[in-house]
């Protein structure tokens, strides 16, 4: 899918403030504000940098034969040919289905409070372009068809959480424990925000515990930001905190592991195509399937795509994975005598 061409949409809008007779000879600014407002809803100038609308105006000089030019003594631009427009030349079929593409996956967001300004921007992006809104989204959803989560993410807290973490602030909230369903006050300075499984987790450092913990934004209440300053751990990387884990379970005190683990062909097809981490390699194949090793922290996650697997594939090492998968495999096989006895 070709890459969208953002800056098309905004070309658009400056070529409508130019031709403007009411408003003639915009200013930088007022060329600003105008994308803004037409992108996203305000015009705050919060979202669009003045250095952005020198590069648009002189990538439609040369890349568009705008004949654009600034009028000392008006202070501010215009076109030296007034019959002149940009929308007179017309959008690719590419740029309009990479558009099309990226508002598909755009709308699947348009109910979360983090991404609500987006959903104006994408009528306002449809409208400048003169994309066939209901045609073309018919066509793309016709033959796309977008993972939904079916569970609650916490979405709404996404916010809020941003912007302690982008400011440093401390935040309060009650948690939920999944095993005794309690709720406990929590006190912690927001680090990273990461998404897994279609579910919202904060990765904070929590000032009872003084350690960095990871909270699930589906089983946080009464969330409270505050305007006291944040503790920020010097020796804290979302990279490395992350670069030895499957799924959302990290520590920095965890101790990776090699695993090494045989898969049938069928599989191992899978598994190779869809590794369990960056770190997974082929050690050996055979026609009967693959033996593959992965460099993680063993963690529940892991486990549970281990079993998703059932008599598919056998964990050769370590001994502690490998006993933990044949404890589970009992419990299954048991659970299912006891309902047939």
């Amino acid at each position: 899918m070709p890459h969208i061409k953002n800056a098309l949409i905004r070309y658009r809008v400056i070529d409508k403030t130019l031709r403007n007779a009411y408003h003639p000879y915009p200013t930088k600014q007022d060329i600003r504000f105008a994308c803004e407002e037409a992108l996203y809803g305000d015009a705050s100038g919060n979202n669009i940098c003045d250095s952005t609308i020198e590069k648009d105006l002189f990538a439609m000089r040369e890349e568009h034969d705008a004949p654009i030019k600034y009028s000392k003594k008006e202070k501010g631009y215009f076109y030296e040919d007034p019959d002149f427009t940009i929308n007179e030349i017309p959008l690719s079929e590419d740029d309009v289905e990479s558009i099309q593409f990226a508002l598909s996956t755009l709308s699947q967001f348009r109910d979360t409070a983090m991404f609500k300004q987006f959903g104006f921007a994408l009528d306002k992006i449809v409208d400048r372009v003169n994309v066939d809104q209901s045609r073309k989204q018919g066509d793309i959803e016709g033959f796309v068809q977008f993972e939904r989560g079916a569970t609650k993410t916490g979405s709404d807290h996404l916010a809020p959480l941003l912007n302690t973490i982008k400011n440093r602030k401390i935040v309060y909230f009650d948690y939920e424990s999944f095993i005794s369903q309690n709720r406990k006050k929590r006190k912690v300075s927001p680090l990273l925000l990461k998404e897994y499984n279609n579910r919202w987790y904060l990765i904070s450092y929590d000032y009872v515990k003084q350690d960095i913990i990871t909270y699930g934004l589906d089983r946080m209440f009464e969330l409270e930001a505050t305007e006291q300053e944040a503790h920020v751990p010097e020796n804290f990387d979302p990279d490395l905190f992350f670069k030895y884990s499957v799924g959302i379970t990290a520590s920095r005190n965890a101790t990776p592991q090699k695993i090494l683990f045989e898969a049938n062909a069928i599989a191992s097809r899978y598994i190779d195509s869809q590794p369990f981490h960056e770190s997974q390699e082929i050690v050996a194949t055979a026609e009967n399937g693959s033996q593959f090793s992965l460099f993680v922290v063993v963690s529940e996650e892991l486990i549970r795509k281990l079993i998703s697997y059932a008599g598919e594939i056998k964990v050769l090492q370590p001994k502690t994975l490998a006993d933990e998968l044949k404890k589970r495999a009992a419990e299954m096989i048991d659970r299912y005598h006891k309902e047939h006895d």
